[in-house]
C-alpha cells in the first residue's frame, strides 16, 4: 500500500484520474512540435474515405424509397436521378481539388472561409460542419444496425438501442486506440471495395448474359401516391424527381474529409491529396451508379413502410413475415443466387464499414473544433488534445450529439437522411465561395501569363462549383424543407448564434482582464480581513490558525456558525483550555444552516470597509481513499462556489492530510483523536508572555 501523498493527489486517491485512465487509456507519447506525421496515400485515402464510400450503402436505398411514390416509373428513372448525383460529385471534386492545393494545412472549408472572409463568416460554417458530422455519425450508425438487422433479424425491433450503444462504442475505441482504429479502417475499406467490385461485376456480366435472378422484393409492387398516378411528366413528378436527387445527394457529403485532413498525407500534400480526391470520386461514381442499374434490373422493390406501401402483384397484402432488407443485401442475394454465406458477408462488410465512417467523423469533426475554439468561436477546452493526443471533448461531444438526435429520430434513417444534405450544401457553398475571392486576389499578384492562366481556370472550376452546389442547395433547402431540413437550419443558426456570444464573451473577457499603460501593478487592498472558519479545535483547525497568522494580515478572527450548542460550548472550552490567541466570534444560525449567515457576515463586511480584502480559510481534512469523501460533509465546496461571486473576498482552502503529520516531523502518522501537539502549542504561545490586552473578549456572539 502507498504512504499517503504518495502514488495520490493530496493524499486521496484520485477518481477522476483512475475514471479517465479506464475510459481513455494510458497517456500516450508526446510528438515534438512540428514533427510530420505523414501517412502514404494507399493508407491516408482508405483511413478518409469511409464517410464517402458509406453512402454508397443507403444513397440507393434512399433514392429507390422517394421515386416508389410514382411506383414503376419511379423505379426506371432511378439510375437517371444516379448520374445527375455523379455529375454534381465530379463537379465537387475538381472544386475541392483545387482547395487542397490553395490550402494545404487542413481545415477545409473552414480554412477556406476563414482566410478570405474572417472569422465570423468561418463561424457559420464551423456551424454547418458540426451539424454534418453529428448526422454523419447518426446516419452511418443507423444504417449499419439495418445491416446488421439483416444479418441477426432480431435486432430490427432494436434499433434505436443499437444505435446508441454502437456510437458511445466507436466513441470509447477513437479514444483509446487511435492508431488501431485506423488500421482497422484500411482493411476495412479494401474488403468493402474489392469484395462489392465483385458483386457488382459478377451482376453486371449476369445481366447481360440474361441470367440475373430477380430480387426478393421483385414480386411485389410499390403503391403509387394518388397525385403520381399519371408518372414523372407531371408537376408533382418534377418535383418528385427534384426530392430524390436532393435524398440522393448524400452520396456527395464526405469527400470534404480529405480536404480536412491534407496535412496527413505525404509530401507532396497537395498532389497528393488531390490525386486521393480524384480517386474517391471515382470509386463513388464507379459504386452508386451500377448499383442502381442492377436495383431496377433485379426489380428491387425499397418503402418506407411495407406493410402499408407494398403489395402482391394481385393487389393483396404481402405476407407478414416479410423483412424488408437494405438494397445492397437484395442485390447480393439475387447476384449470388441467394448464397447464405457471401450475403452475410457482405451485409457484415457494408454494416462494418458503415459504422467506422462514423470513426472517420469522430476525427475530422474535432480538428475543425480545434480551429473553432482557436478563433474564441468555441470553448477553448476544444484548442487542446488530450494525453492520449486526441481532442476527447470534441469526441464526446460529436458522441452525444449524435445520440441525442438518434434519439429524438427514433432511429430512423429515412428522417435523419432528410436532415443530412444541409448542412454538408451550405459549407460547400460558402467554401466555393471563398475559393473564388481567394483566386481573386491571388490573380492580382501574378507575375507571369501562366501564373495568370492557371488562377483564370481554378477560378472558373471553382465558379462552376459555386453555382452547381447553390442550385443544389437551393433544390435541397424546397424540397426538403418540410420534411425536416428546417430542423438542420434552426440547429446550423443556433449553433452559430452560441458562437457569436462565445466570441463576444472572450472579448468582454480580454477586455476586462487587460492591464492599460501604467497599472503593471495592481492596487494594493487597504486593509486584509482574515477569517478562519471553525467547525471544532482540531489539528485541521490548529493549521489553519497557524497558515492564517503567517500571512500577517491586518486583523483575524475565527469564525464558528453555531448549528449545534452543544458543539459550540466543547469548542469554547477548547479554546480556552488551549489559550488561542485569536478572537473567536459565534454567529447565530436560526435555519441551522452554516451557508446564509457567514455570507451574509462577509457581506456586511464588505458593506462597512469595500476597500478591505477578506481572505476566508477553510481547514479541510483530506483523507486517504476516495471513497471515504463521501463520508465528510461537503459544505466547503457549496460556501466556495457561492463566495466566489462576491467581490474582494478570497477564500482559501488549508488542507490537512489524515494520516500524514507534517507538523510531527513529516512522518506518516496514524490518524487519531485530535490532541494537543506542536502546532497548538504555537499557537497558545507556550513559553512565551501573551498580550491580553490585545486579545479582546473571545465570545462575541452575533445578533
Amino acid at each position: 500500500m502507498a504512504r499517503p501523498g504518495q502514488g495520490t493527489l493530496g493524499g486521496v486517491a484520485d477518481l477522476p484520474g483512475t475514471l479517465k485512465r479506464l475510459v481513455m487509456g494510458r497517456p500516450g507519447r508526446t510528438v515534438p512540435a512540428g514533427q510530420p506525421r505523414s501517412v502514404r496515400m494507399r493508407y491516408a485515402l482508405p483511413m478518409l474515405a469511409p464517410d464517402a464510400l458509406s453512402s454508397v450503402a443507403y444513397a440507393p436505398d434512399e433514392i429507390l424509397l422517394t421515386l416508389a411514390a410514382a411506383g414503376l416509373a419511379g423505379r426506371l428513372a432511378s439510375p437517371w436521378v444516379g448520374v445527375g448525383i455523379v455529375a454534381v460529385l465530379a463537379v465537387v471534386i475538381a472544386s475541392y481539388r483545387q482547395t487542397v492545393k490553395a490550402y494545404p494545412d487542413g481545415g477545409g472549408d473552414y480554412s477556406v472561409v476563414r482566410a478570405n472572409f474572417g472569422p465570423w463568416a468561418a463561424g457559420l460554417v464551423g456551424a454547418a460542419m458540426m451539424v454534418e458530422a453529428l448526422l454523419t455519425v447518426a446516419v452511418s450508425i443507423c444504417s449499419g444496425a439495418l445491416y446488421l438487422a439483416a444479418i441477426v433479424p432480431a435486432l430490427g425491433d432494436h434499433t434505436m438501442v443499437l444505435g446508441v450503444a454502437l456510437t458511445w462504442v466507436v466513441a470509447l475505441v477513437v479514444l483509446r486506440a487511435t492508431r488501431v482504429v485506423g488500421r482497422v479502417v484500411v482493411v476495412a475499406v479494401y474488403a468493402f471495395l474489392g469484395v462489392l467490385a465483385v458483386m457488382l461485376a459478377v451482376g453486371v456480366i449476369e445481366w447481360a448474359f440474361g441470367a440475373l435472378p430477380l430480387a426478393e422484393s421483385a414480386g411485389f409492387q410499390a403503391v403509387p401516391r394518388a397525385a403520381l398516378t399519371g408518372g414523372l411528366a407531371s408537376v408533382a413528378g418534377a418535383y418528385l424527381l427534384a426530392r430524390a436527387f436532393s435524398t440522393g445527394a448524400v452520396a456527395v457529403t464526405g469527400v470534404q474529409t480529405i480536404a480536412t485532413g491534407v496535412p496527413m498525407f505525404r509530401e507532396p500534400v497537395s498532389r497528393n491529396a488531390a490525386r486521393s480526391l480524384t480517386f474517391l470520386g471515382l470509386l463513388c461514381g464507379g459504386l452508386l451508379l451500377p448499383v442502381l442499374w442492377l436495383a431496377r434490373e433485379a426489380g428491387v422493390r425499397y418503402v418506407d413502410n411495407p406493410d402499408r406501401d407494398l403489395v402482391t402483384a394481385t393487389g393483396g397484402a404481402i405476407p407478414e413475415d416479410y423483412l424488408q432488407r437494405p438494397v445492397l443485401v437484395q442485390i447480393a442475394d439475387s447476384v449470388f443466387h441467394s448464397w447464405t454465406p457471401i450475403v452475410v458477408l457482405v451485409s457484415a462488410l457494408v454494416g462494418g464499414l458503415l459504422i467506422l465512417a462514423a470513426s472517420a467523423a469522430f476525427r475530422w469533426l474535432p480538428q475543425v473544433l480545434s480551429l473553432v475554439a482557436h478563433d474564441e468561436l468555441f470553448p477553448k477546452q476544444f484548442y487542446r488534445r488530450s494525453d492520449r493526443r486526441v481532442a476527447a471533448h470534441g469526441i464526446i461531444t460529436v458522441a452525444a450529439g449524435s445520440t441525442a438526435l438518434i434519439v429524438i429520430m427514433g432511429a430512423s434513417l429515412t428522417r435523419l437522411i432528410q436532415l443530412y444534405v444541409v448542412g454538408a450544401f451550405l459549407s460547400f457553398t460558402l467554401g466555393q465561395l471563398g475559393m473564388i475571392r481567394h483566386w481573386t486576389a491571388a490573380r492580382a499578384l501574378a507575375q507571369t501569363k501562366a501564373e495568370r492562366r492557371h488562377i483564370w481556370w481554378s477560378r472558373a472550376i471553382n465558379a462552376v462549383g459555386l453555382a452547381l452546389t447553390t442550385i443544389t442547395l437551393v433544390i435541397v433547402v424546397v424540397t426538403k424543407l418540410t420534411h425536416g431540413a428546417w430542423i438542420t437550419l434552426g440547429l446550423v443558426a443556433g449553433i452559430f448564434a452560441a458562437m457569436l456570444a462565445i466570441r463576444r464573451h472572450y472579448r468582454e473577457v480580454d477586455q476586462a482582464v487587460a492591464i492599460e499603460s501604467g497599472q503593471a501593478t495592481a492596487t494594493l487592498p487597504s486593509r486584509v480581513h482574515a477569517i478562519v472558519l471553525v467547525s471544532a479545535m482540531t489539528r485541521a483547525t490548529a493549521r489553519a490558525l497557524a497558515y492564517a497568522r503567517a500571512t500577517r494580515p491586518s486583523t483575524l478572527e475565527a469564525l464558528n456558525v453555531a448549528i449545534d450548542r452543544a458543539g459550540c460550548r466543547d469548542l469554547w472550552r477548547a479554546w480556552d483550555r488551549l489559550n488561542v490567541p485569536v478572537t473567536l466570534r459565534i454567529l447565530d444560525a436560526p435555519a441551522r444552516e452554516i451557508t446564509r449567515p457567514l455570507v451574509d457576515y462577509i457581506e456586511r463586511l464588505r458593506l462597512v470597509a469595500p476597500h478591505d480584502l477578506v481572505v476566508l480559510y477553510i481547514p479541510e481534512k483530506v483523507v486517504a481513499h476516495w471513497w471515504q469523501q463521501w463520508l465528510h460533509n461537503r459544505s466547503a465546496e457549496r460556501l466556495t462556489s457561492r463566495l466566489r461571486h462576491v467581490p474582494g473576498v478570497v477564500v482559501t482552502s488549508v488542507p490537512w492530510q489524515l494520516g500524514y503529520d507534517l507538523d510531527a516531523g513529516g512522518g506518516p502518522a496514524r490518524p487519531g483523536p485530535a490532541k494537543a501537539g506542536p502546532a497548538q502549542r504555537r499557537l497558545a504561545g507556550a513559553g512565551q508572555p501573551r498580550d491580553r490586552a490585545a486579545r479582546p473578549d473571545r465570545r462575541e456572539p452575533e445578533a
